[in-house]
């Protein structure tokens, strides 16, 4: 079953893990320095079950200004906030910038804890608790409750438990679907195990002996054994704390920051389509392309903020951008993000994820390119999944997309993305150019592609009047494009069906073309038969043609030559020999006559039967035997139909 996690948040020293330490008897500083130091540095793990009988997932965040990357990996997961105020102190930097962070990283829902209330007397109480209700004004915390604690005497800790059941008893807990996800927050060895990682599961399943790869590498690694608060389990689910022991990598292979997930659910990219929110507490405009701290997941990641309609981003705007990384993520649309900047550290802004495997947008400033810009955010923003198909398929071009990779752009899997593609398919706003793979294709790509041919066709022929067409692969090279061959075959095979190209043997042509000659060439089609026929058997050579017709260009009379034998007025015997039609058949019938007669013939006798020299007499006895009048058997040929 689907668990809730709860994670803290606030200034440190405010007493985040004494709360948890009262509330659930767990102490989650687990390391010699930060018990020493007395603040805590890493996450930190607790669970508490709760009356209504479901356990509630605890993750405790650092709240030191040196350690907010790992409160930002600790907010990872989570479905609820306890936002921890310190009595005595109030609202403090860290309170703002980590109340910051859970805006940005779009949380929901919450609780207002204040803590220390045994420091302070009602009338500071108050005031504190005033501060904070306008504080939290306009933000997920404007209506949420409030409770004063003291982890010292537990004052406060039962009406924590009992808001905390209350809400997690109201959850409607669904079936999980589609890939398992887990975003690495720790990895450590653990003798007579091997290698576990530790984070909070974001969806899907996992069982033991199902594979997990370790995104954004191709690392592959089995699963060995799983725990959820330090009890054994065969399977984990969404929203879980969970803990998985692995077979077949080292440590030293998986860092915080990676994201173990099922195979082929996700694709490592550099660059990704956001929209981004910059703090209006920032104090000066954000400049294209600004070096920044981007934390996605567990991991921060060096980048690059492009701003697309703008020099300059200023405090409290919004805007869609791209963010260029330095290193490769791999995520689905929808998750969020946080920015800091690169010196001073500090957040500063921060949103959702519209795209994860975006072409770049080098283009910009230009009034078209803006407003193609502004036209794809919008696509990416809106809720019409459809269109978004459409969009990824464009972006894709002649490459296409297949149904796991437009299930990893959408971040949508198996039942559900069929039924959502089943519509653009049957309207015809997309095609299916390979079956096997499920390879999708915009139809505006494939009418761009179709048009390109027929235009190929249509200049050829005008260039080539006498040519049948070309080949199919001239066509695929002729268009100019990346096209691949199952792309190109479907394409062709489009325009087949619709009557527009035929294919002959291996040539393609238009359907309305015909061969037509002109009087002269006319002329010389007629010339060249007789020439043929006048030469009977002892047939003239290509170079003889040639001279013969020199009046005419060459190129005109091969054209003219390839018409004869397409027509099937002359026969390729050799590939220097080639004779009238009516020669070799009248010589055909004269071969089988004799045979009939003889029972064979042989080479000295068909030489005695048609006078001709050994020039020509053993092309054409190799030519009946390639049509299959005769058979050769050692030095004889009979009749094939009496082999």
């Amino acid at each position: 079953m689907r668990e809730i996690v709860l994670g803290t948040a606030g200034h440190v020293d405010h007493g985040k893990t004494s709360f948890i330490r009262a509330l659930t008897g767990i102490e989650t500083d687990r390391l010699k320095e930060e018990k020493k130091r007395g603040i805590t540095i890493e996450l930190g793990f607790a669970y508490l079950d709760l009356p209504c009988g479901h356990r509630l997932g605890i993750v405790d965040v650092p709240g030191h200004e040196k350690f907010v990357k790992n409160m930002v990996a600790g907010v990872t997961g989570m479905d609820l906030v306890a936002f921890i105020i310190a009595a005595d102190e109030g609202i403090m930097p860290q309170t703002e910038e980590h109340f910051e962070i859970c805006r940005l990283l779009g949380m929901k829902q919450g609780i207002i804890v204040i803590t220390k209330k045994d420091m302070v007397d009602e009338e500071w109480l108050e005031m504190v608790t005033e501060e904070v209700r306008e504080y939290c004004e306009g933000s997920f915390l404007e209506e949420a409750p409030l409770v004063h604690v003291s982890s010292i005497s537990g004052e406060g800790i039962d009406e924590v438990r009992d808001l905390l059941d209350t809400f997690v008893a109201a959850q409607q807990f669904k079936e999980v679907h589609g890939p398992f996800r887990l975003p690495v927050d720790r990895i450590f060895a653990m003798k007579g195990f091997g290698s576990v990682i530790t984070g909070t599961s974001m969806s899907g399943r996992v069982g033991i002996g199902d594979e997990l790869c370790f995104y954004p590498t191709d690392m592959v690694a089995k699963v060995r054994g799983i725990q959820v608060h330090s009890n054994a389990v065969e399977t984990v689910e969404a929203g879980h704390r969970t803990a998985i022991n692995l077979q077949g990598v080292d440590t030293a292979a998986v860092s915080r920051g990676m994201v173990a997930a099922t195979p082929g659910s996700l694709l490592p990219g550099f660059m990704l389509d956001c929209d981004f929110f910059y703090l209006a507490s920032n104090t000066k405009a954000l400049k294209h392309r600004a070096r920044v701290r981007v934390h996605l997941g567990t991991a921060e990641i060096m980048g690059r903020i492009s701003l697309l309609d703008r020099d300059i981003l200023q405090p409290g705007e919004t805007a869609g951008v791209q963010i260029l990384l330095e290193e490769a993520v791999a995520v689905w649309p929808g998750d969020r993000y946080v920015v800091r900047s690169y010196s001073p550290v500090a957040t500063i802004g921060g949103g959702a994820i519209l795209g994860n495997m975006p072409p770049r947008k080098r283009k910009r400033l230009k009034e078209r390119d803006r407003q193609e810009n502004e036209k794809i955010f919008q696509i990416l923003f809106d809720d019409n999944v459809e269109e978004k198909i459409l969009l990824f398929l464009r972006e894709r071009g002649t490459a296409g997309l297949t149904f796991d990779e437009l299930a990893v752009r959408l971040g949508t899997f198996g039942k559900q993305l069929k039924k959502i593609i089943s519509a653009p398919l049957s309207s015809r706003k997309i095609v299916v150019v390979d079956s096997s793979t499920q390879r999708y294709l915009s139809k505006s790509v494939s009418d761009a592609i179709e048009e390109s041919l027929l235009a190929i066709l249509e200049k050829f022929h005008k260039q080539n009047p006498l040519q049948v067409g070309l080949s199919k692969e001239e066509l695929r090279s002729g268009s100019g494009r990346n096209v691949d061959q199952k792309v190109f075959h479907f394409c062709l095979s489009d325009l087949q069906k619709k009557g527009l190209v035929v294919q002959e043997e291996s040539a393609v042509r238009l359907a309305s073309h015909q061969v037509a000659l002109q009087a002269d060439e006319k002329k010389l089609q007629k010339d060249l038969q007789k020439w043929y026929r006048d030469k009977g058997l002892t047939a003239p050579t290509m170079r003889e043609s040639m001279d013969e017709f020199s009046d005419y260009p060459d190129t005109l009379v091969k054209e003219v030559f390839a018409l004869l034998l397409r027509e099937e007025k002359l026969v390729k015997v050799s590939e220097t020999l080639y004779y009238d039609t009516e020669v070799i058949a009248g010589l055909e019938d004269k071969v089988r006559a004799f045979i009939e007669k003889e029972g064979e013939i042989d080479a000295p006798r068909f030489k005695n039967l048609t006078g001709l020299t050994r020039k020509f007499s053993i092309p054409l006895l190799e030519y009946f035997d390639r049509v299959k009048l005769t058979i050769r058997v050692g030095d004889i040929r009979i009749l094939r139909k009496k082999a």
